[in-house]
Parts: C-alpha cells; sequence; structure tokens
C-alpha cells in the first residue's frame, strides 16, 4: 500500500508526503474520520514511506523495509487494537515498555493505535505521559472516527488530519470498474464512507438477500400486505438476516428515498433503478408527504432497534404504518 494506492483523501496525502519531503513529520498524528476512509491503510502508507530505502515522500513497495511493513512484522512498527472494548492502560506500558528499546537501523519508531477513542482514562492519561516525554525518535498514530472523543491535552499535542467520504460518483465509478454488479453498488455506496468498506458489504453473503427481501416486503406491503407477514416469517426471522435488521431499515429508507424521488420525476440519482417499471407506478398511489412520513417513520424504528426492541414486532409495527398512511 502506498500513498497513491488509496483512493482520495488528496489533503491527508499531501500533508504527510509534504513532512515526508522536508523531514518535518510530527511525532504525532490522530487520523479522525468515518470507517472505510483509508485511515489505516494511510497508517501503513506513512510507516512504508519512513521506512522505504528507495523513496522520498513514498513507498516503492518492493525494499525489504517496505514488505515488512507490508507483511505486519517489522520491528520498529507496533500496532495496538482494543483488548474487548477498550484500549487498556497495560498495553500502554507495554508499548512503553517495547520503547524503552533504541530502534534498529531505521532510527525511528511508530506505533498505531486502532480505535483510539476506546482508550480507558488512565490509559489516555499514561499515553499522554508517553507522548510529552519519548525515550527515543517515536511517531504516533492515533486512528479514531471521532477525534474529538480523545483528551483534550492529546489533541493538542497531536496533528489532526480529517479523512472525508470519496464522493459517491467517484466510489459508483471505482466499484463497478472492479466488476461488481451494479445492483449492490448503489445501496453499498450510500451505506458507507470508502471503497473498502464498500467492498466488504457488497462481497457479504446476506447483502445481495436483504436487498431482495426489503424490495419483496416493500412491493408486498403496499399491493397485497398479508403475504409481507409471512415474507418476514420466513425470510427474515428464521434466517441469518434477523442478525442484520438495522441494515433492513437502511436499505428500506433508502428505497423511501427513491419513492420521493420518481414521485417528484427525478430519476437521475434513484438507488434502485433496477426495479423501475414497478416503483414508478407505485411511487404516484401516495402523496410526496406520505413517503416522507414513512421514511421519518422507519428512522425512528430503526433507533429503537438500538435500544434492543423486539426485532420482529419493530419490522412488522413498520408494515403495519406503510399500510396505514
Amino acid at each position: 500500500m502506498s500513498f497513491q494506492a488509496i483512493p482520495g483523501q488528496a489533503a491527508a496525502k499531501r500533508l504527510l508526503q509534504n513532512g515526508l519531503r522536508q523531514d518535518k513529520l510530527s511525532h504525532a498524528y490522530i487520523f479522525s474520520g468515518p470507517v472505510g476512509t483509508g485511515r489505516s491503510e494511510m497508517a501503513l502508507a506513512l510507516a512504508k514511506a519512513i521506512y522505504c530505502k528507495n523513496g522520498i515522500d513514498d513507498a516503492c513497495g518492493e525494499c525489504l523495509e517496505c514488505r515488512k511493513v507490508e507483511h505486519r512484522n517489522h520491528p520498529d512498527l507496533h500496532v495496538v487494537e482494543p483488548e474487548g472494548a477498550s484500549i487498556k492502560i497495560e498495553q500502554i506500558r507495554e508499548l512503553q515498555k517495547e520503547f524503552a528499546y533504541r530502534a534498529t537501523a531505521s532510527g525511528t519508531k511508530i506505533y498505531v493505535l486502532h480505535r483510539a477513542e476506546k482508550m480507558t482514562v488512565q490509559a489516555a492519561n499514561s499515553l499522554l505521559k508517553f507522548l510529552e516525554e519519548p525515550t527515543s525518535k517515536v511517531i504516533a498514530i492515533l486512528i479514531t472516527e471521532n477525534g474529538n472523543a480523545l483528551l483534550p491535552t492529546i489533541q493538542s499535542r497531536a496533528q489532526w488530519i480529517s479523512f472525508t467520504p470519496l464522493p459517491r460518483e467517484e466510489m459508483v465509478l471505482a466499484l463497478l470498474q472492479e466488476g461488481h454488479p451494479a445492483a449492490l453498488v448503489q445501496p453499498a455506496v450510500h451505506l458507507t464512507a470508502g471503497l473498502q468498506a464498500a467492498r466488504e458489504l457488497i462481497a457479504a453473503n446476506w447483502f445481495a438477500e436483504m436487498r431482495s427481501v426489503v424490495l419483496q416486503l416493500a412491493k408486498e406491503t403496499l399491493t397485497r400486505f398479508p403475504s409481507s407477514m409471512i415474507t418476514i416469517q420466513h425470510k427474515i426471522v428464521r434466517t441469518e438476516l434477523a442478525d442484520h435488521m438495522a441494515s433492513l431499515f437502511d436499505l428500506l429508507i433508502l428505497w423511501f428515498k427513491d419513492m420521493v424521488q420518481l414521485r417528484l420525476e427525478r430519476r437521475d440519482k434513484l438507488v434502485y433503478n433496477d426495479q423501475l417499471d414497478w416503483m414508478s407506478s407505485l411511487a404516484f398511489s401516495r402523496d410526496v408527504a406520505d413517503w416522507v412520513r414513512m421514511m421519518e417513520q422507519a428512522v425512528d424504528l430503526q433507533k429503537r432497534l438500538r435500544f434492543n426492541a423486539n426485532s420482529q414486532l419493530v419490522i412488522e409495527k413498520m408494515l403495519v404504518e406503510m399500510q396505514g398512511v
């Protein structure tokens, strides 16, 4: 993985590559942004570029140092993941102990903290001391979805780099060029923030099936309601799809948005554009306000799922609400 291989994030690349060229890298970075925006890949690309024997502001990908980083066995690169629900003080102490030794020929030690916002208070305070008093040349990379969740004192001692979602149009184009089916690409790019996250969603065994079931439920609920209740039993409750109820609502909300667009006769940015035949006529069976109300109801019921409401009852309530509008 090199900087050039990471899609988007031009501002992040420019800042890091300028630091490499001028030999003015920060001693600590916060890579903050949504999952799937290339934060982890950028951390590895930076480590490679620092250790690379041939490149100046990017990795060659061929030398021994680059290959060590790629295979996660470079002696001066340490990656910390949460143990269970949090990063614990023992993990930071272990890191400090490891970094008490001199770096190898590279001269620089690097540590990457994934989900850095999961540090316990004790771990964060221990890390703060380590940031202020490193025992050798050290670069810290803290990867987080929300940099504001880190201690203000940690934030003030690190350079913040924001990672932003790729524009949907770019994601769609890249995924179609990779050969992924358009019917799955469209919902995937609306539900994820980056190419890798979208790829993983498309590759998930349940995703295509969930899309089909959502479309079936939507059609049945508005044309032959009793059938949809049977579909819930046979295709959701008794299958692995029951583990992905939040995604069912995500996909249903996208469908409601499409119905609003169709009702307004806007067809250029539909998610389910392979279903136009039956969706177009159905869209005009309700007013725009009705579709918007259904969408709001879906958002509200999805929140209930997060608070451990009975998932079968929640989806059944959604279908009844669709009938009652």
